[in-house]
């Protein structure tokens, strides 16, 4: 009778430590997400690259022992968007924790200006961190008689959905070709189904924004004779002089399967948070982003991942650091306590000088879209 009455004692004790340590792990379990883009594009691989690196589930083994160097607890997941703009009115509302967004998309919510004149300003609106260059490509059938954005007229082109970046850029493209969306056929596809479109004579022509190289182009020129478009000349001298964010950038020969060189161009990828988010929160993840363990999950997981560096996260930012990541890359000697950034971010005459130019410059395009 002792010995039933004393393993029973046991056994309840037993399942109130397991209990207990249940419920301190399910406290313990923390989760953060990251919106993306479309699955075939550059942002959503990258987003579960870095959602790895950030992450460190309870009973992870310990960083020290080659396990996890993530934040403790943390549990990140890349979640499929439909891109730039999306993203960033989720992490406004407070749908998603955090999300990539291009650099130009990004300024233009948090001022209030340009593609976003006329909404609230996303004044809440944070940087972790600039990741990589995205590219504009601008595909079309290898035999086509379409050889610069002036031969897009009276075409059939895809320009992204609405609520993404490239659809933003598609249309500051076409008007700094002379065109713009009157003159084509315009059409809202995305990823793998654009290209499906493009192979089957749906449609002549489609732009993507994204890192090269991006999957859903891999896949295109394996089984099909495809061209990338070049973006040059007056045209991207327009788009550059008028809106910073741009730059001149060529694609290279190979990327892509008997694809030549093209000139073309960039915006910055960047990764971006709420304000409201816990600032220890947000340290720990800029901490492991950038943990050397980090570097070998970024150099392996993604073509792009080795262009994701330290020494470029405060490159092109526009909007203002989050507290958290601000912390950390003071304490990393990459920004003084007055927060200078070597001239990354920019200051607030120049912030005040741009919104400027932009409201002139963008209110054609605008008109133009209404």
């Amino acid at each position: 009778m002792k010995l039933t009455t004393h393993l029973t004692a046991l056994a309840l004790g037993a399942a109130m430590t397991l209990g207990a340590a249940a419920t301190t792990m399910a406290q313990d379990i923390k989760f953060f997400t990251i919106g993306t883009g479309g699955t075939a594009y550059t942002y959503y691989p990258v987003g579960g690259v870095i959602a790895n690196a950030i992450s460190n589930p309870p009973g992870s083994r310990p960083c020290d022992k080659g396990g996890s160097c993530g934040v403790d607890g943390l549990i990140a997941s890349a979640v499929s968007s439909r891109g730039s703009v999306d993203n960033v009115n989720a992490i406004m509302s407070g749908l998603r924790n955090s999300g990539f967004a291009q650099s130009d998309v990004a300024y233009w919510a948090y001022t209030g200006t340009g593609t976003m004149e006329g909404k609230k300003p996303a004044t809440d609106l944070r940087t972790i961190a600039a990741l990589f260059e995205e590219h504009i490509h601008l595909v079309a059938l290898a035999d086509s008689n379409i050889d610069s954005v002036a031969d897009l007229k009276g075409k059939r082109v895809s320009l992204d959905e609405p609520g993404s970046g490239t659809y933003v850029d598609a249309n500051l493209i076409l008007e700094a070709a002379g065109l713009s969306t009157d003159d084509v056929t315009a059409e809202a596809l995305k990823g793998n189904a654009a290209a499906e479109a493009l192979r089957n004579g749906k449609i002549d022509a489609f732009f993507v924004v994204a890192g090269y190289p991006t999957g859903s182009l891999v896949e295109l020129a394996s089984a099909a004779d495809i061209k990338l478009v070049p973006i040059d000349g007056d045209a991207a001298k327009s788009l550059t002089d008028k809106y910073g964010f741009f730059a001149q950038s060529d694609i290279p020969a190979g990327t892509y399967e008997n694809v030549g060189a093209v000139s073309t161009v960039a915006v910055g990828a960047q990764w971006f948070t709420s304000a409201t988010e816990d600032e220890e929160l947000i340290y720990g993840i800029t901490k492991a982003l950038w943990n050397k363990n980090s570097r070998k999950l970024l150099d392996n997981g993604h073509a792009k991942g080795k262009t994701i560096t330290p020494e470029t996260a405060l490159n092109g930012i526009g909007v203002p650091l989050h507290d958290g990541a601000a912390r950390f890359y003071k304490e990393a000697g990459l920004m003084t306590d007055a927060g200078s950034m070597g001239g990354a971010m920019m200051s607030k005459d120049e912030i005040r000088s741009e919104l400027e130019a932009l409201n002139a410059r963008v209110q054609k395009l605008l008109d133009m879209m209404q």
